[in-house]
């Protein structure tokens, strides 16, 4: 699947309970809000569109190329942000589209490449992988958006994401963060580097898993 036929829908919409009051989307992560790390390593992919489906953060997307769509109720579930940003790839032409985190700031530009080259066809599910659960960013084919627009809450793409493909990479790259305490220790790798193995990892959730709360 070529970048240039797909769109990017970038979920930044919803409660972060488990984060407080804060927006974590905006808290600093080497000099650059956490929202803005995958936003920067995607930034040169030629995606057809960039959308960013958001609710209460303050970020601007739009200055960096997103067509920004509002999630007026981010609490029926990340199925709600999918069906908002389908909406506007079908719009777009699209003929597949990246489906990525925003507090997911670890993601690189090679692994969503791997994800495209992996993708084959409009019926298509290419899911990230840390060895042992699919996890986001992931790339549907077109035959695939019905499907995922009549998914409600948060479960209903499980078990069509296992029964695709996955692509593997380290579980630093698929870090994602739900709570303060893991982006303290997201920092504290940053800053140490040397002492990664003695650090726990925040883990990738899995798609059946709530996120982005």
């Amino acid at each position: 699947m070529h970048a240039e036929d797909t769109a990017l829908i970038l979920l930044a919409a919803g409660r972060s309970r488990r984060f407080g009051d804060a927006d974590k989307l905006a808290q600093p992560f080497l000099h650059k809000p956490v929202a803005f790390h995958v936003v920067t390593a995607l930034e040169a992919i030629p995606f057809l569109a960039r959308i960013a489906v958001i609710d209460g953060t303050k970020l601007d997307f739009a200055s960096r190329g997103f067509d920004v769509i509002v999630n007026d109720d981010p609490g029926a579930g990340m199925s709600r942000s999918v069906q908002l940003g389908l909406r506007a790839a079908r719009t777009a032409g699209a003929k597949g589209v990246v489906i990525a985190l925003a507090d997911m700031p670890r993601i690189t530009a090679a692994h969503v490449y791997r994800l495209l080259d992996t993708a084959q066809g409009d019926d298509a599910v290419v899911a990230s992988s840390d060895g042992t659960k699919p996890c986001p960013p992931a790339v549907f084919g077109q035959a695939r958006f019905d499907f995922l627009e009549s998914l409600e809450g948060d479960a209903g793409a499980r078990d069509l994401v296992r029964a695709g493909r996955h692509v593997i990479t380290t579980p630093a790259e698929l870090i994602d963060i739900d709570t303060p305490e893991d982006l303290d220790r997201l920092r504290a790798i940053a800053e140490a580097p040397e002492q990664h193995d003695a650090i726990t990892l925040p883990q990738p959730q899995p798609w059946h898993r709530p996120r982005m709360e």
